[in-house]
């Protein structure tokens, strides 16, 4: 048997013995044999952004945008997966764990609660660092198996995905930024088939912050509920078979997420939040185009207004390399969930109505590098202006259009 450099150094000063060591070479530890079967995966996200005039102030408040990222070059963040993911066998279990670091990592708000001396309830400091999801996977071969998930997890509703490089466009969309994001629960996974699959969970709150409690610590406002108080939520989603020509592999997909959130205590509410997604995706009979759409409802008890999303996609795949994706929505925000009201009465309203056109091409040139350019027209269709310089009167906006040209180049490993 040959062995290395080091051992054969160590068995001359008497360390170990060449014997241990062959035995130990024909019979991996379990620590080994876990690791080979962990993966290692990721991507770089980076951007640049242009938004002409002049006056960042109001920017469109769709998730994961700011003045930060304004007219310059950005790093967005660092993903990085660790994983185990379930096998063939029948009680297989596994992990995953995304972490991230970078300045989106701010925006997810999974930063854990605790309780300072005094007994007042906050989040600890942004850091550019943060967990997105981390939790243990096992399977129950019950029927078909059910997939289960014990942790910290992304929301189960959505046309669009919190990890960059699983959408059409680069900017997110509105109905993305008011669906909940992360919960901190067990969630069960079921298929009845090919065709056919639902999920339903548990979870601590809405969530994003990680081990939130509804009856606190937290920072809504002083509104608590009972300590048997949960978050629930379930999905079911219909995907079209091969038999059905050129619409296989179109889907329908619906859910519903109901619990504690600090945003729905604001404002007079009682924290209670339900959440209504409905979505899908459809093939075409030309090759490569594929068209979407969604709706979005984040409806607040005792809540003044409402809060809802519509948008419709499409994509055409014209090569290997290149593709086209366009982005049409309609936000309807009365109850101010993205747009604040600075004040009472219309005059204060930062919009109550918004339409927002995005277009983007991707050209893949290099080998695991997405790369795109966007264009994106956000525009307020009522008398209230939301964007650009604040208006001193009104603390809004002084414009009702926001223009962005942004280019998005990620590394996938």
């Amino acid at each position: 048997m040959k062995f290395d450099k080091w051992t054969v150094a160590l068995a001359a000063v008497g360390t170990v013995s060449l014997a241990s060591a062959a035995k130990a070479e024909e019979k991996p530890s379990a620590a080994v044999t876990a690791l080979t079967a962990t993966t290692i995966s990721g991507y770089v996200d980076t951007s640049a952004e242009w938004n002409p005039g002049t006056g960042n102030a109001n920017l469109p408040p769709y998730k994961f945008n700011g003045p930060s990222k304004a007219d310059g070059f950005n790093l967005d963040v660092f993903q990085l997966r660790i994983e185990k993911p379930l096998d063939e066998t029948p009680w297989s279990a596994g992990y995953r764990v995304d972490l991230w670091a970078g300045p989106d990592a701010n925006v997810l708000n999974t930063q854990s609660y605790f309780t300072p001396l005094g007994g007042s309830s906050t989040r600890s400091g942004q850091s550019d660092f943060a967990i997105r999801q981390a939790y243990v996977s096992l399977n129950m071969p019950v029927g078909n198996g059910i997939n289960w998930k014990v942790g910290v997890f992304d929301s189960i509703i959505g046309y669009e995905s919190v990890e960059a490089p699983n959408n059409p466009n680069f900017t997110r969309s509105y109905g993305h930024s008011i669906e909940p994001q992360t919960h901190t629960g067990v969630l069960a996974s079921y298929p009845f088939g090919s065709a056919f699959s639902v999920s339903a969970g548990v979870a601590n709150t809405i969530g994003p912050a990680i081990n939130e409690r509804a009856q606190g610590p937290n920072g809504a406002f002083g509104v608590t509920k009972a300590e048997s108080y949960k978050t629930y939520m379930g999905s079911a989603a219909l995907t079209a078979p091969d038999t059905m020509g050129f619409l296989a592999g179109s889907t329908i997909y619906g859910g519903i997420v109901n619990g504690f959130s600090d945003a729905a205590a604001n404002d007079g509410g009682n924290g209670v939040q339900t959440s209504f997604y409905a979505g899908t995706t459809i093939a075409t009979p030309v090759n490569g185009l594929r068209f979407g759409g969604s709706f979005d409802d984040a409806n607040q008890a005792y809540v003044r207004g409402q809060t809802w999303a519509v948008a419709g996609y499409a994509s055409y795949q014209a090569t290997e390399k290149l593709s086209f994706h366009a982005r049409g929505e309609y936000l309807k925000d009365s109850s101010g969930n993205l747009f604040p009201n600075n004040g009472d009465g219309p005059l204060y309203y930062s919009a109550d109505h918004v339409l927002a056109l995005t277009g983007t091409v991707q050209y893949d040139l290099w080998k695991n590098v997405i790369s795109r350019i966007e264009i994106r027209w956000d525009h307020s269709m009522d008398a209230n202006r939301a964007f650009g310089p604040t208006d001193e009167a009104t603390g809004n906006g002084s414009l009702k259009n926001a223009l962005m040209l942004a280019a998005n180049v990620i590394y996938k490993f």
